[in-house]
């Protein structure tokens, strides 16, 4: 993949992010210093390599999970923002007991994402914020929510399984879950320290159409932040 393709697919996830809406190469006109023609042959070429689809006849193009994928590999700039940190921070410190610091972190990455936010801590698994999965249009397709409700309903069992997972934040996208893979959904999951449990996730679910770089730095931020008000 050449510089302009990798920036190329970089613009239709982030356009697509922000509108839902499949992204043709007119809407990329101008953010390079080529033609038309040029980015229409590097988009074929992106759908070619299974980085982009056209759903149905539009005249657009969507991410697939792989594209989503070599995005998220790419990712050098994560996006918590400082006021928004701080009001993550403030919530959590206040809000007393173990238990309910963690529910006031989950609640404040709902509020902040729309996504459906959980945390287990210790044998207690806490879910909030179906309403807002669900308000997604990429989840209104037929079936799709039946595969969400198969990989909500597993997560309980599935993090007795999680203990392989590395480093702060991981990412898994698409048919990437361990379970709903064709939910068309991200499952973000954050490990973090605590003295109650050896077993401390706390993650987001949501379309495969997401903010990454500002939901994984929330994610990494948050977990940082329970840690230290846990310990």
């Amino acid at each position: 993949m050449t510089s302009r393709q990798q920036y190329i697919l970089s613009e239709i996830i982030e356009l697509y992010a922000k509108t839902a809406e499949p992204v043709s190469s007119h809407q990329l006109i101008g953010k390079l210093e080529v033609s038309s023609a040029t980015i229409r042959a590097d988009m074929a070429e992106l759908e070619r390599q299974g980085y982009i689809q056209q759903p149905h006849t539009s005249a657009g193009r969507v991410p697939t999970d792989r594209g989503y994928r070599l995005y998220v590999n790419n990712i050098e700039h994560l996006k918590a923002d400082s006021r928004t940190s701080q009001a993550i921070a403030k919530r959590v410190a206040s809000a007393g007991e173990a238990d309910h610091a963690v529910k006031t972190a989950v609640n404040s990455l709902v509020e902040l994402t729309q996504n459906m936010g959980w945390a287990k801590l210790s044998d207690g698994l806490y879910l909030r914020g179906m309403g807002s999965l669900f308000s997604q249009p990429e989840l209104l397709l037929p079936g799709r929510a039946f595969e969400v409700a198969r990989l909500v309903d597993s997560l309980d069992e599935w993090t007795r399984e999680a203990r392989t997972i590395q480093g702060r934040v991981t990412v898994f996208i698409g048919h990437e879950n361990p379970i709903g893979k064709n939910s068309g959904c991200s499952l973000i999951v954050a490990r973090f320290a605590s003295p109650y449990s050896d077993e401390s996730y706390l993650g987001l679910i949501g379309p495969t159409r997401q903010n990454y770089p500002r939901v994984i730095g929330l994610m990494d931020y948050t977990s940082r932040m329970l840690e230290e008000v846990l310990a």
